[in-house]
């Protein structure tokens, strides 16, 4: 087999892999998390300046598990929308990031409330 043939089953391979439903999930290489996770990877006792390839992979894990979420969430719930309630629903036999999801939605509804009480006593 010739090296180009080689090359183009691989690219074939991964092609395949990366679509779902006809959903494209090639690797978009701009950098959304970077300095985020660079922030977060410092408060966790790394570097100041943590190695670009180091960021990098995380925010790449970090993607795939979004992706995989999201695509997990759209099965379970609506075909083609994805709610909080779905989200909670895949994650509930995960006791760690089940009472983060809860303390982060309660928090979500106390500002939501406190942004009410502020507009509606400036009025």
């Amino acid at each position: 087999m010739a090296e180009s043939d080689l090359v183009n089953q691989s690219h074939t391979e991964e092609t395949e892999e990366l679509e779902h439903d006809g959903i494209d999930l090639s690797r978009d290489k701009r950098r959304l998390f970077s300095k985020e996770l660079r922030c977060m990877m410092y408060g966790f006792g790394d570097d100041k300046n943590p190695y670009t390839e180091s960021v990098d992979l995380l925010e790449d894990l970090a993607i795939e598990f979004i992706k995989e979420m999201t695509l997990k969430a759209m099965e379970v719930g609506r075909s083609g929308r994805v709610q909080v309630e779905d989200i909670v629903f895949l994650i509930r036999k995960d006791p760690k990031k089940y009472r983060r999801v809860k303390e982060l939605l309660t928090m979500n509804e106390e500002l939501r409330k406190a942004r009410k009480a502020f507009d509606e006593a400036k009025y």
